[in-house]
């Protein structure tokens, strides 16, 4: 036991006082709420707002001198996880990382004068412990990756042996199953926190023959995580038709669901989607943060160029703005952002979407409803009528709602919408096939955005080498003969052994010049489109990624997937 800890008998919440971080009478509200609660001190203090988490841990770093760890970035060894089972780590917020000597661990803890913890953890280890500290959401995440599947198949083998109980002592039909069944719901529930701190985008529960897999789409990749016995199939559907507020006995058609779930302090916004597969429903859950959408322009991941671009389209007062590419490329967040970039006081903002991916203050939003007859087109003639300055059309479908866009943005309106294309210049012929008239098209649209996501490369394990030629000329460079040094993905326990970490926008950004539209009117094609947006300065998706590669900050592999058609 360290000897600060015995002699001085330190309280977190008098630390936080001396370190003017907290008042005495914040510090008093704080301990009248852990009186009616089993959370720790320091994580109430930050759920009531009085101090952000990263400030408490490096209050009490400087306090007491103990180091500020990640624990979810070490590679942490069998012989160490083996220790201590998850279930005493995540009662305490504690994970060992490392062996400091033969009979002293370093533990990550998100308060290091828990003297019981430390008590609990010498107890059933019989070592010495050397604190560090961490903030929750690490500890959390380093459980998870580590203990995660461990916890997960516990509760599958606990509900799987009740189920067998219950089979034995009465004939049960498979609809009656206990669904609230602690077991599952506490499967369910570390799913998808699972999936949220590992920045899931999308949890995949497939039914095989004889398994169900668990899979997470992460940085847009899907990495398997978890198999359980097919029997639990049904049981695990069941929970999430529940608190998705499905209907729980239609196992023949495909159902949607909204779920909210709050994650460290942090709520998301899931869309679960049910689908009747050959051995049994297949569930997909979407994750999005609440406040995932809105971002600030600068967080967008524009270079400087595009930003220019980007604010002189936004400043048209009427006319369509386009952003196209698909689906997980970003596209909602671009135009939320630009949404809250022109929500103003002085202008009257509607979209119409389907459904509503998040909600803004300021903006009136509409969800298209098929069986009340609420359309696109049907919601965008009502909205003319509502005295509107900008129209967001959560996407165009068909010529119909293509037409009256291009009405309204004639008629005085700024129109922002989504478009499934594969490049700028390809967006001008889709809408002409819609049966648009050409000259129509090129007196409307004033900008159109193609964008995609890659993957950035983890900046603690990429390794640099020599671009070869081929390379060179995939990035479009001019002179094969010069140098050009470029990174390549290794794999570490920091990026999920994937090489990658996060993600980064490309884009295409296509102003609509006079030269453009005397194109666009004349119906000369794609390529002829193509071609004098160049001129005029645009940078294709190609020439983008390539940037980013040159950088070192994705891969050549990255940027052949998002631009390949070039």
């Amino acid at each position: 036991m360290p000897g600060f800890l015995r002699s001085r008998k330190l309280r977190i919440g008098d630390m936080l006082v001396s370190e003017k971080l907290i008042t005495q009478e914040q510090l008093d509200r704080a301990l009248e709420v852990k009186n009616e609660s089993d959370k720790k001190l320091g994580e109430i203090i930050v759920e009531l707002g009085f101090a952000s988490e990263e400030n408490v841990v490096k209050s009490l770093s400087n306090q007491l001198g103990v180091e500020i760890v990640s624990p979810s970035q070490y590679k942490i060894s069998d012989e160490i996880l083996a220790m201590c089972e998850g279930q005493l780590l995540r009662k305490h917020l504690m994970i060992p990382f490392e062996m400091a000597n033969d009979n002293t661990v370093r533990v990550a803890m998100a308060d290091p004068m828990d003297i019981n913890a430390i008590d609990d953890f010498t107890i059933v280890t019989n070592l010495q412990i050397e604190p560090c500290i961490a903030t929750t959401r690490e500890i959390n995440i380093a459980i998870d990756k580590y203990y995660g599947n461990a916890e997960a198949l516990t509760a599958a083998e606990q509900y799987a042996s009740e189920r067998k109980a219950q089979l034995a002592e009465m004939e049960e039909d498979e609809t009656n199953a206990d669904i609230e069944n602690s077991p599952i719901v506490v499967l369910v529930k570390n799913m998808i926190e699972q999936a949220a701190r590992q920045r899931a985008s999308d949890i995949h529960v497939e039914a095989l023959q004889n398994k169900v897999r668990v899979r997470y789409r992460i940085d847009g990749a899907l990495q398997e995580k978890a198999s359980y016995d097919i029997q639990l199939l049904p049981a695990i559907i069941a929970r999430l038709k529940v608190i998705g507020g499905m209907d729980i006995a239609e196992k023949r058609k495909p159902q949607d669901g909204r779920i909210t779930l709050i994650v460290d302090r942090r709520e998301y916004d899931i869309r679960a989607s049910i689908l009747p597969t050959v051995y049994g429903e297949k569930a997909v859950m979407r994750l999005a943060l609440k406040t995932g959408l809105q971002r600030d322009k600068s967080e967008l991941g524009l270079k400087p160029y595009e930003m220019k671009v980007f604010d002189h389209i936004l400043s048209n007062p009427n006319g369509i703005i386009l952003v196209t590419g698909p689906t997980g490329s970003g596209k909602s967040t671009t135009l939320y952002t630009a949404l809250s970039e022109l929500n103003k006081e002085d202008v009257n903002i509607i979209t119409v979407e389907d459904p509503v991916e998040a909600n803004i203050d300021g903006i009136n939003q509409v969800q298209t409803n098929a069986k009340a007859g609420l359309t696109f087109a049907s919601a965008l003639r009502s909205i003319l009528r509502q005295d509107p300055d900008i129209i967001m059309i959560g996407e165009i479908r068909d010529a119909e709602t293509a037409g009256i866009a291009v009405q309204a943005s004639i008629t005085g309106h700024l129109v922002v919408s989504t478009l499934h294309t594969n490049s700028s210049a390809a967006t001008v012929t889709r809408l002409t096939d819609m049966g648009l008239e050409s000259y129509l098209v090129a007196d409307s649209v004033v900008g159109i955005l193609a964008q995609r996501l890659v993957r950035r490369l983890c900046p603690a394990c990429k390794r640099m080498r020599p671009a070869s030629r081929d390379e060179k000329k995939l990035m479009l460079l001019k002179d094969l003969d010069q140098e050009v040094n470029i990174y390549e993905p290794v794999g570490c326990p920091q990026c999920g052994e994937t090489g990658y970490f996060g993600r980064i926008g490309v884009y295409e950004i296509m102003e609509i010049t006079p030269a453009l539209k005397r194109i666009i009117s004349k119906d000369m094609g794609t390529e002829a489109i193509r071609e004098q947006a160049i001129k005029d300065g645009m940078h294709t998706l190609r020439m983008s990624a390539s940037e980013y590669v040159q950088e070192g900050i994705t891969s050549v592999t990255e940027m052949l997937r998002v631009s390949f058609e070039e």
